[in-house]
């Protein structure tokens, strides 16, 4: 069974191991709690039966206006399963107030975010590939 959290408390490191595939310089679980600490808001999805978070999603915001979401991901072997979407759905329910909710994704990824009510939009970045582990 999955439950879902929306705060850090109580989560370890430990119960943080198996994200970032993919990445060639990813961050360590202990640098990856304290950007879920450090976002103004986040969901979890963790495995009931062994406390290993297993998704998440975060969000910046200044609470008034706008947020943007840079990071959901869900444990390779634990997706399909309507994890991904319901982090989603808990992510969006909370910024709901606000007028934009932003986020940037891979052309591939653009119909899961649509089939959320996400529109399509241009955007523009800077990456310091360099800096991507976050320490």
């Amino acid at each position: 069974m999955i439950e879902y959290r929306s705060t850090v408390e109580g989560i370890t490191p430990e119960q943080l191991a198996g994200f970032f595939e993919g990445w060639p310089m990813p961050p360590t679980p202990e640098t990856h709690r304290r950007i879920l600490a450090a976002s103004d808001r986040v969901e979890l999805a963790v495995d009931a039966a062994s406390g290993v978070v297993v998704g998440f999603v975060t969000a910046i915001s200044d609470g008034i206006l706008s947020a943007y979401i840079p990071l959901l991901e869900v444990r390779r072997d634990y997706r399909r399963r309507g994890i991904g979407r319901e982090l989603m759905r808990r992510i969006l329910a909370r910024l709901g107030d606000l007028y934009m909710v932003d986020l940037i994704c891979d052309a591939e990824r653009r119909p899961f975010y649509r089939a959320l009510g996400m529109r399509d939009a241009a955007g523009m970045m800077i990456r310091n590939w360099d800096r991507q582990s976050g320490t």
